[in-house]
């Protein structure tokens, strides 16, 4: 079986040349919540590393609203949830269940608690540097494997992601064609809710198969 590295590199050279990836403009992202978590598929996930970066394409994202019971910001602001509560383009990364850490994206103006959380990743470049040991389809596919391999953690919590910076993210200019929906993942809160986005036909997902169609 070809090395996570072989894997990576064979998959960056059948997308063609490297694509340099800019900052993204705070003015020209949407604030509203929904839209912000369909705005991030296709756009860039940069970590940052002392040799060198890793590059993922975001095509998985779930939006949690002020107003959603599954939404921590739901009954109001308190030490750990605060990053929520900055705005647009911050990170909040909390550990869930003690065992993972999850990032998500603040997505309002200063001041109201909603966000968006990055699920996961399809590995563009420079995931060689990173878990070797982990398959490269299901290195970030899902939000704990996503923030295991980035190694991004607490320390994260409240950077501005649209500054470059230990993580960041950019885009290169790709159009995403078709986004799918479907319910959230491991929620019992709102377990109905359609805020579930991604890249239609992405081969990256995480999930059942019957969420992904």
């Amino acid at each position: 079986m070809p090395t996570l590295e072989a894997r990576t590199k064979s998959a960056a050279a059948a997308r063609g040349p490297k694509v340099a990836v800019q900052s993204l403009e705070r003015a020209r992202v949407p604030r509203d919540t929904v839209a912000l978590a369909r705005f991030l598929l296709g756009k860039i996930l940069v970590r940052q590393l002392p040799a060198g970066s890793a590059v993922g394409r975001i095509v998985e994202t779930e939006a949690y609203l002020e107003t959603d019971p599954a939404c921590h910001a739901f009954r109001g602001m308190t030490p750990r949830n605060r990053s929520l509560f900055l705005d647009l383009g911050h990170a909040y990364v909390y550990l869930c269940y003690g065992t993972s850490f999850l990032l998500n994206v603040s997505s309002e103006a200063a001041g109201t608690g909603a966000g968006v959380l990055l699920r996961a990743l399809e590995p563009l470049s420079g995931f060689e540097l990173l878990r070797r040991e982990v398959a490269a389809q299901d290195l970030a596919r899902g939000p704990g494997r996503l923030t295991a391999a980035l190694q991004v953690d607490r320390r994260y919590d409240g950077i501005d992601l649209f500054a470059r910076g230990p993580l960041w993210i950019g885009s290169d200019g790709t159009e995403i064609g078709s986004i799918g929906e479907s319910v959230r993942i491991g929620l019992t809160k709102a377990a109905d809710a359609r805020l579930r986005y991604f890249v239609a036909g992405s081969d990256w997902l995480s999930g059942a198969r019957r969420l992904n169609v």
